[in-house]
């Protein structure tokens, strides 16, 4: 039987193209989840998208879209995650860019 422990998920939503110093805020955010100890990270590339400035973005090799959405989530208990949200509000305005960030309540189990 699986034994779910109850934690968050912390998802932030940053351009490809929005970088920290030599690399992409992505990769950095990862790294600095990582060196926090947060129990995981896991980047996705988003396929189309739009936002705050309602323009449309896609991978569609016809429409070379730049700056498609990368999406860092990272789970772990409510306390890290509090830990977590002042350093990675630092790196994004380090950046100069802009992440929209969501935080919600999950239950997470081990399998294998």
């Amino acid at each position: 039987m699986m034994e779910f422990r109850d934690a968050e998920m912390l998802r932030i939503f940053a351009g490809e193209q929005v970088r920290l110093g030599h690399r992409p805020l992505y990769e950095e955010i990862v790294r600095e989840a990582r060196l926090q100890g947060l129990a995981g990270a896991t980047v996705t590339k988003g396929l189309l998208s739009y936002g705050h400035d309602m323009e449309i973005r896609t991978s569609k090799i016809m429409e070379l879209a730049t700056n498609l959405p990368m999406v860092v989530e990272i789970c772990d208990t409510p306390e890290k995650i509090d830990i977590f949200l002042p350093v990675l509000e630092q790196m994004v305005h380090d950046s100069g860019g802009r992440v929209m960030v969501t935080r919600e309540r999950v239950r997470t189990a081990l399998i294998g």
